[in-house]
């Protein structure tokens, strides 16, 4: 009589993720620490930042300068790819200063070149989808409002928008269902990406403690997320040079934000 042999290997399940309750003093916090380590590697941190900037640039550029609009598009839809990627190299780099690690810049990069065969790469294709349903949203609201009007150029679609009724009505609608969609594109990264990086989880159990962390700390991470929002549209007026400083210290913050929400691993 033959024997049958089954494997009985168990593979070990990830430990649980413990969410803490902060407070606004977390956040004052993390934003005091994303400052520091900006100041401890700024030339890092000017790096990530000018992809940024120089990305809003060339978006103001092909708009008011070249006249070349369709190019937009593109270049919009490469930085929600790139996001999350560019978020794991402020990471990391606030990863090695608590460690007290070197601040190699190539291996920060190899860093980043790892994620794209690991969970964080699937979550960039997510960031690319809420963006998505953000451009079908304007299109819709431009056809409800303004039925697909042609504008001769930026200023006229500015005027359009801010001296008419139905202008106003567009900016209304578009501004509450925008801050919808931007609530939802908050509660999947603030924690999930950071949290992909530092631990071996697959991509829904990292969206879904990333929205536990919000819901459970919701006043303290809207907070967060209002002055992520407010000192970005700041960073916007100085021609997007503001983002050199502005988007490195935000990602910094994140991380220390990170690791007051989630408890150490056991």
């Amino acid at each position: 009589m033959n024997s049958v042999t089954e494997d009985t290997t168990i593979t070990p399940r990830p430990p649980a993720v413990k969410i803490n309750t902060i407070s606004f003093g977390d956040i004052r916090a993390a934003l005091a620490g994303g400052w520091r380590d900006f100041l401890k590697a700024p030339l890092i941190g000017l790096f990530f930042g000018g992809i940024y900037a120089a990305g809003g640039i060339a978006i103001f550029l092909l708009l008011t300068v070249y006249h070349e609009p369709w190019w937009i598009i593109p270049i919009a839809v490469g930085f929600p790819l790139i996001g999350p990627f560019v978020a794991v190299g402020l990471y990391e780099t606030s990863r090695r200063i608590e460690a007290g690690q070197p601040l190699n810049f190539g291996q920060i990069l190899m860093v980043i070149f790892a994620q794209r065969k690991r969970q964080v790469a699937w979550m960039a294709f997510v960031v690319l989808f809420i963006f998505w349903m953000w451009l079908y949203e304007v299109r819709m609201l431009l056809a409800i409002f303004l039925g697909f009007k042609s504008f001769s150029s930026v200023d006229a679609f500015v005027n359009v928008v801010t001296t008419t009724p139905e202008g106003m009505g567009f900016l209304a609608v578009g501004t509450g269902v925008g801050a919808v969609i931007s609530y939802i594109l908050f509660c999947t990264t603030v924690v999930g990406i950071p949290l992909l990086l530092d631990r071996e989880l697959d991509l829904i159990t990292g969206i879904i403690y990333s929205f536990k962390a919000v819901f459970q700390n919701l006043a303290p991470m809207i907070s967060f997320g209002i002055i992520v929002v407010a000192l970005t549209f700041v960073a916007f007026v100085p021609m997007f040079l503001g983002l050199l400083v502005v988007l490195p210290v935000l990602g910094h913050a994140t991380w220390h934000l990170y690791k007051a929400v989630v408890a150490p691993e056991r």
